[in-house]
């Protein structure tokens, strides 16, 4: 099923994923109830969107519960939740959380896009590649490693559902905005032709060439597009909510100019916000940021723009 295009009106569950396991920085339990707070069900309602809040999900797992298995309990019960948000064609919006989060929500959507032959795309907004391996990664967080288990690489046994599952594409994946890699993944991000518009080259071309590269091969492809947010891709001055600041990210309107163009080209189909960390705010800053930002995609404007009326001038008056 396709979904509406994003300039009409969109059914939109809001999906929370209170998890903190996957990474070793305590506080991200708290962005969902930080971004409702900040307004995300009101200001897309006000879009004219129909907005459902289904509230928080709970993994299947005892809350103490850490590494693989905890991952593995949150993995399985989002990807369920996304998979039955789509089918039912609404839009889902998946709100946490640190980054382990997407192993389930990119898994929902690919079971979704299997059922009906449709490829799935994914545009990740972060400052990282999050392509380790428990034997890459320096950290051992499972934070770092959604890509790489959803895109096949070994070493994440019993994290998906049981039985056969689709496998993330990785010439169908594109990490924009990076600018921190370990060396590890670095080798397989090569390897897996893993498309990459790194820092530099915004700083060069700026967002709008590369993003509509990236738009214009989903459209081509008739594509769902999954975007997935990470608060770190953004400018730590702008969001200091994050336990994994990197300076040099994304500015205010770089941000809001990719959301407004993935806006105008109605090919979104799910949405991950994450890592948002409130223990680590400013006053609720970025939590405020992050709701601009989905507002942005979901078709809020500071100015409508019409097509601008072009008048011939007389030659007379022409200088």
């Amino acid at each position: 099923m396709r979904h509406r295009p994003m300039h009409e009106a969109a059914a939109i569950e809001i999906i929370g994923a209170p998890i903190e396991v996957g990474t070793s920085e305590p506080g991200a339990l708290m962005g969902p109830a930080a971004l409702r707070t900040a307004g995300l069900v009101r200001i897309l309602a006000d879009l004219g969107h129909a907005v459902t809040d289904l509230g928080d999900v709970a993994p299947d797992c005892p809350p103490e519960a850490r590494g693989l298995p905890a991952v593995a309990a949150w993995t399985r019960v989002l990807s369920a939740r996304v998979e039955a948000s789509l089918a039912g064609g609404a839009l889902p919006v998946v709100t946490g959380g640190d980054h382990s989060l997407s192993l389930g929500s990119v898994d929902g959507a690919l079971r979704h896009c299997a059922r009906g032959a449709q490829p799935l795309f994914v545009l990740w907004l972060d400052a990282h590649a999050d392509f380790n391996t428990p034997e890459t990664s320096p950290s051992g967080n499972l934070h770092g490693m959604p890509l790489a288990a959803l895109c096949g690489e070994p070493g994440f046994d019993g994290l998906f559902a049981d039985g056969p599952r689709p496998l993330l594409d990785p010439t169908r994946l594109h990490l924009f905005g990076l600018r921190s890699i370990d060396a590890g993944e670095r080798a397989l991000v090569a390897a897996r032709r893993v498309a990459v518009t790194d820092m530099r080259a915004i700083d060069e071309f700026g967002v709008v060439a590369p993003l509509r590269r990236i738009l214009e091969r989903v459209e081509a492809a008739d594509g769902h597009l999954h975007v997935s947010l990470d608060i770190d891709f953004l400018d730590p001055g702008i969001a200091p909510g994050v336990g994994t600041t990197v300076p040099g990210g994304a500015t205010f309107r770089e941000a809001h100019l990719i959301m407004e163009m993935l806006h105008d080209s109605g090919l979104v189909g799910s949405l991950d916000v994450v890592e948002l960390n409130p223990f680590l705010d400013e006053r609720g800053r970025s939590a405020r940021v992050l709701v601009e930002l989905v507002a942005s995609l979901f078709g809020r404007r500071i100015l409508d723009r019409p097509t601008p009326v072009i008048e011939a001038v007389p030659r007379d008056l022409a200088t």
